[in-house]
């Protein structure tokens, strides 16, 4: 584990490390089994940034459920755009089913409402959202994630999954930029 790093222009330094967030997937991955264990439960996966938290949990979550994916995105270089693309659709049957999103970061909470909205065309029991990242400071929405494992302070982040200009998403340990 590198206790800094550059990308691009940038400088970052650890933040968290794979065994803290190891331990957090473990812990969300039980309360949600906990919450909905049933084979109704479809997991939503967004891609691209919640690829790595998405195996892992689905590691820990020891019971029938069904997986899809959905690609959007809003990021341009290190901010929101404020504006969700939908690059791809939803390929399951959501109709009375118990949706969990699982998501990477949320922030401003607009990709979440974008996609909360559109999930509700497919008829669906209930829609929550798991993410392994929130950042309460910068939330202006009102789907607020169910299931959190770390609230972080408005700082960019990058690894686990998350890349800063399409570097850095294989990085085992989570890094946030060095002011």
């Amino acid at each position: 584990m590198q206790k800094e790093l550059k990308i691009h222009d940038k400088v970052f330094e650890l933040y968290l490390s794979d065994k803290e967030i190891a331990s957090q997937i473990s812990r969300l991955s039980q309360k949600v089994k906990n919450d909905y264990d049933s084979d109704n439960l479809v997991f939503l996966i967004v891609l691209n940034g919640a690829f790595m938290f998405a195996s892992d949990f689905l590691k820990n979550y020891e019971s029938a459920c069904s997986i899809s994916f959905v690609k959007i995105s809003s990021y341009q270089g290190m901010a929101s755009s404020g504006k969700v693309k939908f690059e791809s659709e939803i390929s399951v049957d959501l109709t009375q089913k118990d949706v969990i999103i699982l998501e990477d970061i949320v922030d401003t909470g607009l990709s979440i409402a974008a996609l909360s909205e559109k999930l509700i065309e497919y008829h669906p029991k209930s829609i929550n959202v798991c993410s392994l990242l929130f950042k309460p400071n910068s939330f202006q929405g009102n789907h607020k994630p169910k299931y959190i494992g770390f609230s972080i302070p408005d700082k960019f982040v990058v690894g686990y999954g998350m890349d800063y200009l399409q570097k850095g998403r294989n990085l085992k340990d989570l890094y946030q930029l060095k002011e």
